[in-house]
């Protein structure tokens, strides 16, 4: 049943971006915010693993590759379409692969069992088993790693009429913003070795999540 939800989903996201491919990051700059002060803050030295879930055309490990020079680069996502446009920026700068963010196998994918850092920017949100795929990455955390989310917030500080045409538009595209997302981060702290916090950006219209795995 898993293979099914997942072929059905990975088609579901070609068919959305096999056109939108070539514009998506000209077109997501002005409203996609948030992802360049997650990458800022990742604190990621040479050899440090990094994971991107969700990684689409591959922009943001592009720039976290230059912000941290040295870090090891790993790029997943469910559609094949985005996957061509991040090998074709990326060459051999970072691994790539395709795979499901609720039950893939970082050790046939690519070789290690964790990362340091582990990055979902704007995914959560398009992801329909959105908390399977928040658990799966807390588990591929390495002791001391962290996992950073970037996604759309509660919207609470815009003008109602502006905040139901947004989340509208946004539906359109198959997202749906994860207001509570801190509550799923706090969640996993309670029986297992992690640290979370969340971050409210102006006016709700992000909100960035970081799990810590303390040992």
């Amino acid at each position: 049943m898993a293979s099914v939800a997942t072929a059905s989903h990975g088609a579901l996201m070609d068919a959305v971006y096999r056109r939108q491919k070539h514009i998506y990051d000209a077109t997501r700059k002005y409203y996609l915010f948030g992802r360049d002060t997650l990458i800022s803050a990742l604190d990621a030295p040479v050899g440090t693993s990094v994971l991107e879930v969700g990684c689409g055309t591959g922009r943001n490990l592009a720039l976290i590759g230059k912000r941290w020079p040295g870090a090891a680069l790993h790029g997943l996502d469910i559609s094949q379409e985005m996957l061509l446009i991040a090998s074709g920026r990326l060459g051999t700068k970072a691994a790539l692969a395709l795979g499901d963010a609720t039950n893939f196998d970082p050790k046939a994918l690519f070789g290690r069992d964790n990362f340091d850092r582990i990055v979902i920017s704007y995914a959560v949100s398009m992801i329909p088993v959105w908390r399977e795929a928040v658990v799966h990455a807390a588990s591929l955390l390495a002791p001391g790693g962290s996992l950073h989310i970037v996604d759309f917030g509660d919207l609470s500080g815009l003008p109602a009429p502006l905040r139901v045409g947004l989340r509208g538009w946004l539906a359109s595209f198959h997202v749906t913003p994860r207001t509570d997302l801190g509550a799923a981060l706090a969640a996993l702290c309670e029986d297992a070795p992690f640290a979370a916090t969340t971050r409210r950006g102006p006016l709700g219209y992000f909100q960035i999540g970081v799990l810590t795995r303390n040992r």
